[in-house]
């Protein structure tokens, strides 16, 4: 008897091809070059070697803050109050240096040095060293107009002549502490530079007529024209 062929639901044995199919895959061909290795292209990359010439952050300092250095050279005039009664006025030069917190407070340090020629038609001057420290409060603080009041303490060095009992004068010195609190005005010129003036009352020690050291009272005056040291700006502080 004839074999018919093959049911159509049985699959065709494997490793045969349907005649009239195509291959899933196209054969290659031998013609075609094969694609070349890919080659890695190299990166430039920039070495970080000026890091150290990168600026650090730093917080910025608040408005008011910034600390403010000062030098002053002027002219001034004491009213030395003898303990005899007796007035004198030396004139002499000031010095001062100052250090500005930017807020109320800073503080100063003071030094002084005052003459009078021929005391009582004696052809004998007397003269006053003083060196006195302290703290400074500013009532106000502007950009042009700055008060302030300070209290100093220190000593003083008085040398010259003085009457005794007998209507004549003796000669001598003293150095004894000192202490002086006043206050003044500042006003501001430039960036660089302002003009201040200053009235203290100031108290120091020398010898009465019996030549006993006593303290004296005396009132002194400065005006003086203040440096400011990198030229701050003009920026208000509070």
């Amino acid at each position: 008897m004839a074999q018919g062929p093959p049911s159509s639901c049985q699959p065709d044995p494997p490793g045969q091809i349907p005649t009239g199919a195509q291959p899933a895959f196209p054969r290659p061909d031998s013609s075609t070059p094969a694609s070349p290795t890919p080659i890695p292209t190299p990166i430039l990359v920039q070495p970080r070697t000026f890091l150290y010439l990168q600026p650090l952050k730093q917080t910025p300092l608040p408005a008011g803050y910034a600390r403010v250095l000062k030098l002053s050279a002027g002219y001034s005039v004491t009213s030395l109050g003898l303990p005899s009664s007796a007035r004198l006025a030396l004139s002499g030069v000031n010095l001062s240096a100052s250090v500005d917190s930017g807020k109320r407070f800073g503080a100063t340090l003071d030094l002084d040095y005052a003459l009078a020629p021929n005391v009582f038609s004696s052809g004998r001057r007397m003269d006053m060293l003083s060196y006195l420290v302290g703290p400074v409060f500013y009532p106000s603080h502007g950009n042009f107009l700055t008060t302030y009041v300070h209290f100093l303490a220190g000593g003083a060095k008085v040398a010259g002549p003085f009457p005794n009992g007998n209507g004549a004068l003796n000669t001598g010195h003293v150095h004894y502490p000192a202490w002086a609190v006043g206050g003044g005005v500042e006003y501001r010129l430039s960036p660089a530079f302002g003009f201040r003036i200053n009235i203290d009352y100031l108290q120091t020690h020398f010898y009465n007529p019996s030549g006993v050291v006593r303290p004296q009272n005396d009132i002194r005056v400065v005006n003086s024209i203040v440096f400011y040291p990198g030229m701050p700006s003009f920026r208000r502080r509070h």
